[in-house]
């Protein structure tokens, strides 16, 4: 007889397209053993290479799209992408550990789509703050995480974040043999690699990464070792073929020794 899956709950943006957003991390979640339940905070007018514009949910139907959830399912764990608004995610967030202090949130920070369209400019040092300190762990790549944090480099920003939280600071935009993301937190540094692939882009590749670790979170994993079968899911996608969208794989996850 088989046990019940853990519950774990993404709040982000609707991409018709597949790739990124709730369809991903919903995918993400079910490869990953989690049963995935989303809240939609936007609908995108996207695909894969073309982003046109956004309409907004308005925060009360996202505070009740969440409510009725909260009412039926064990959430513990939680992911947040695409938010119109960071002072009304802070209030989001501030709310959600009020029905459940337990909450482990993940903020997946989209900043800026990959088809070029900005949402947020750099946030109040104040208000990232605050956000951070709501959060188990942020996950930027390099350019969001210099948007979040001015410094002279990424990993300086990350390590300036990770005193509020665990900052994993993902490798995609790095040059090199390898993508190498680096997990700051509690003054250590931990490296998790993957060979980089000829053909690897792949539209929503962030929003996999996340939803990963946050399954792995549910299962009960430790956060390093989230990360790291995270990173190897998220491999397996990006070299699952050569175009920009990525197929999600059942019972494809790494075996532990």
């Amino acid at each position: 007889m088989s046990t019940p899956r853990p519950c774990a709950l993404s709040i982000a943006g609707f991409d018709p397209s597949g790739g990124a957003g709730l369809l991903a991390d919903c995918k993400t979640l079910e490869a990953n053993g989690v049963y995935g339940l989303g809240v939609c905070t936007a609908l995108t007018i996207q695909n894969d290479v073309t982003f046109e514009r956004v309409s907004w949910v308005a925060p009360a139907d996202i505070r009740d799209q969440i409510r009725l959830l909260l009412a039926r399912f064990p959430i513990d764990f939680i992911k947040i992408g695409l938010f119109e608004s960071l002072p009304q995610l802070l209030e989001l967030t501030r709310w959600l550990k009020g029905q459940n202090p337990r909450l482990q949130l993940v903020w997946d920070p989209v900043l800026k789509a990959t088809a070029g369209f900005e949402f947020h400019q750099r946030p109040d040092p104040e208000l990232l703050r605050a956000l951070c300190a709501e959060m188990a762990l942020l996950t930027p790549n390099r350019p969001e995480v210099l948007r979040l944090w001015p410094a002279p480099t990424a990993e300086a920003a990350a390590e300036a974040v990770s005193a509020w939280c665990p900052v994993l600071l993902k490798g995609g935009h790095a040059a090199g043999a390898e993508a190498t993301d680096l997990l700051f937190g509690s003054g250590a540094v931990q490296a998790f690699s993957a060979p980089r692939l000829p053909h690897g882009e792949k539209h929503g590749s962030g929003c996999v990464l996340s939803a990963a670790i946050l399954a792995q979170l549910a299962r009960g994993a430790a956060l390093a070792d989230a990360c790291r079968v995270g990173k190897a899911y998220t491999a397996t996608v990006l070299a699952s073929n050569p175009s920009l969208l990525g197929y999600h794989f059942h019972n494809s996850l790494p075996h532990e020794n």
